[in-house]
């Protein structure tokens, strides 16, 4: 569920440093933008931000650019992180429908969903994020080697995940139904906030990583 509209978080995130304005002039250029030659891995739908935070935080090897459609989720990041600000940390608010719009072919080299909106009505499926629309979009600015991580407690979201890869075009590396179960999985696993929400009631967290074929 989306947080309540919050008065003032448009001119707010207008105003921040963090976020990219214009950001399709940045397509092409993201790594002029962070000044390095480091890959650049983007979180589709970041929320409010916990999940990018501490990664960037853990690998400043690696660029992180967070996508949020909603300027209230994304005041929510801002406030947490304008204190200590990361380089290698940047947010941007958009439609993800225009992914290609600022990210050229083969600029991204990792792409994160975390606990999507599962659009549950049929009519809808199209929005998913990770419906075969979205991996189309998402072939088009991975690198040849690129992966999609994906995490979600909804079972039917995640079935509906998994059965979109082979007409898409695209191979799990792995799956797992349980992933606080797995232990390979978990060793490098950062935990959003919907991740400890769901999971402290005892909801499997599903999870798969996906490569093109």
């Amino acid at each position: 569920m989306r947080l309540r509209n919050i008065p003032g978080s448009q001119k707010i995130v207008d105003e921040s440093p963090l976020v990219i304005k214009e950001a399709e002039k940045t397509r092409g250029l993201w790594k002029e933008l962070f000044g390095n030659d480091h890959p650049v891995h983007i979180e589709v739908g970041m929320g409010k931000g916990k999940f990018l935070m501490t990664l960037a935080a853990s690998h400043p090897d690696i660029n992180y650019v967070g996508i949020e459609r909603y300027t209230s989720v994304l005041l929510r990041a801002l406030q947490k992180i304008e204190e200590n600000p990361l380089p290698n940390l940047v947010f941007v608010c958009m439609d993800a429908a225009d992914l290609e719009q600022i990210f050229a072919e083969g600029e991204v080299a990792k792409i994160y969903l975390n606990f999507s909106d599962p659009w549950p009505k049929d009519r809808h499926a199209k929005r998913r994020l990770p419906s075969r629309e979205f991996l189309m979009r998402y072939d088009r600015i991975l690198e040849k080697n690129g992966r999609i991580e994906f995490k979600t407690d909804n079972r039917a979201l995640f079935d509906f995940a998994v059965g979109e890869l082979g007409p898409a075009g695209w191979q799990a590396e792995r799956i797992s139904y349980d992933l606080h179960s797995d232990k390979e999985l978990m060793r490098d696993n950062v935990m959003t906030e919907y991740e400890e929400k769901f999971s402290s009631v005892g909801n499997p967290i599903c999870k798969y990583i996906v490569y093109r074929t």
